[in-house]
């Protein structure tokens, strides 16, 4: 996993860079701020360029046209707002990397951080320097030869400011998130063999090094806990199981935490109900959800959040040996309720079944949140570009789906009720893993929501989101590390004191 983006915040007094790239909104007016490096020549290039190219200033578009003589630098890249009455809903992350898409590897760029009305605000000119960095992230970590020598020199970018330095205080919270993001998606690029529990807990405890507090549980301190559900899982692996609890305290004196759980099914099989073969390889992300509760973890600390957070994530690997968990078996979670196991890859709930009961026993937290790449169901209702959500609180529910909106990670809303909570009633014990294929996302939720009392809850279910989602703007990888700016987001605005 490479850093492929060298940024620096600088003035507007010069440019050095192979590149000049501007904003144009749907007038096709450039911005006064780059009128000393664009002259005469170079406004009238732009006008034809944009002329011949149909080019409208549509946000998010581009235009890469060849720089006029002696204008000191060798191409200039003009990339759309749209119009100004819309500048309120644009997703300047986005923009960022709809930018860095349109540069070279190992070149240079100077990126005028301006619209045709004025100067950028710091907040927005950070969004765009993140949206730069999560768009040029590079998992390349076992490739021994580069397709291209070119592809791998860095991207190097000078951000041009009218003052540099609230841009970069914006940069800094940004920077944190950013990290976060790539902790995620390195955890879940990873294979298999490198990345199971006991390894994924040693990486998840470096966040020590920020003030986090480490807390690991192996399978026998797990035993005597009595987290029978989730022992069951990994129970025909080789590989131990491990629950890692993560704390950073940073709201002045007990406030009541809020807490961040995580499937981390490292890898799995389906158990003893086989998956199909085609696209297995696939089940070294079904711990996403735990990848982004310790990307979630590390923003948090790396910029210093004002607030006491939980994170829990329950490390697993489904593996179909001869001790493995069978259909028929009937599992005592930690709550004291009985399972009946009727499917071996309906695994994820077992796992937070246990790690949501002991989270809100121990920790009383203000809420939960739990993510997991739960169900394929949640595809067919969504497909990828929505995580679902169910919730027993409307309040956190509808702060998560504007904070959706605000980052880009969107959420929607599904239901929960009595009728779909009968579907996991057992014959033989107080409730079954798996209801059959009839919404099957909602059954899910529904057994998760046995395991969490009274505390405000929510469970976001990211099968569709957290590998292997579509491209985007600020999106190349595999592994996209979905969650942990909409978390942070939903942090920064409503629970730092």
């Amino acid at each position: 996993m490479s850093q492929r983006l060298k940024l620096e915040i600088k003035a507007l007094n010069a440019i050095g860079g192979q590149d000049l790239v501007i904003l144009m909104s749907d007038t096709l007016t450039p911005p006064e701020a780059a009128g000393e490096w664009l002259g005469e020549g170079g406004h009238a290039l732009l006008a034809r360029a944009a002329a011949a190219e149909r080019f409208k200033g549509k946000a998010l578009a581009g235009l890469t046209l060849l720089a006029p003589q002696d204008a000191g630098y060798e191409r200039l890249i003009v990339v759309g707002v749209g119009p100004e009455t819309e500048r309120g809903t644009l997703d300047f992350a986005r923009l960022g990397g709809a930018i860095a898409g349109r540069l070279g590897h190992g070149r240079s760029a100077d990126v005028i951080l301006a619209l045709p009305e004025g100067p950028l605000a710091p907040d927005q000119a950070a969004e765009i320097a993140l949206g730069m960095r999560l768009r040029t992230y590079a998992f390349d970590l076992y490739k021994t030869k580069s397709r291209k020598a070119e592809e791998a020199e860095p991207f190097k970018v000078t951000l041009r400011a009218e003052d540099p330095a609230p841009v970069k205080k914006a940069l800094k919270a940004r920077e944190a998130v950013a990290a976060g993001v790539e902790i995620a998606r390195n955890l879940v690029n990873e294979p298999p063999n490198v990345l199971f529990p006991e390894e994924f807990a040693d990486r998840a405890a470096k966040l020590d090094k920020l003030g986090v507090e480490i807390e690991i549980l192996d399978e026998k301190q797990l035993k005597k806990i009595g987290m029978r559900a989730l022992l069951g899982v990994g129970q025909g692996s080789r590989r131990e199981s491990r629950v890692v609890i993560m704390r950073w305290n940073g709201a002045k004196g007990g406030a009541q935490p809020v807490a961040f759980v995580g499937k981390g099914v490292t890898f799995d099989t389906g158990g003893i109900s086989l998956k199909p073969g085609a696209g297995m390889e696939d089940m070294k992300g079904d711990m996403a959800g735990a990848a982004c509760v310790t990307g979630l973890m590390h923003a948090l600390a790396a910029r210093k959040a004002k607030v006491n957070a939980i994170g829990i994530i329950g490390l697993v690997e489904n593996m179909p040996d001869g001790n493995a968990q069978r259909p028929g078996d009937i599992v005592t979670s930690l709550s004291g309720q009985t399972i009946e196991i009727i499917n071996t890859d309906a695994e994820g709930r077992l796992v937070l079944a246990d790690v949501l009961w002991y989270t809100q026993e121990r920790f009383k937290p203000k809420f939960m949140i739990d993510l997991a790449t739960l169900t394929g169901a949640i595809l067919v209702a969504l497909a990828q570009e929505h995580a679902g959500l169910f919730s027993n609180s409307d309040e956190i529910a509808e702060r998560l789906s504007a904070a959706g909106e605000a980052t880009g990670e969107k959420v929607w809303r599904l239901p929960l009720g009595k009728a779909y909570d009968k579907m996991i009633d057992s014959k033989f014990a107080d409730m079954k893993n798996a209801a059959g294929r009839h919404g099957g996302s909602i059954t899910a939720a529904q057994f998760l929501q046995r395991h969490v009392n009274d505390t405000p809850w929510v469970h976001l279910d990211i099968a569709g989101t957290g590998m292997g989602s579509p491209n985007s703007e600020t999106n190349r990888s595999w592994g996209s590390g979905w969650g942990v700016r909409l978390l942070d987001r939903l942090v920064a605005e409503h629970y730092e004191s």
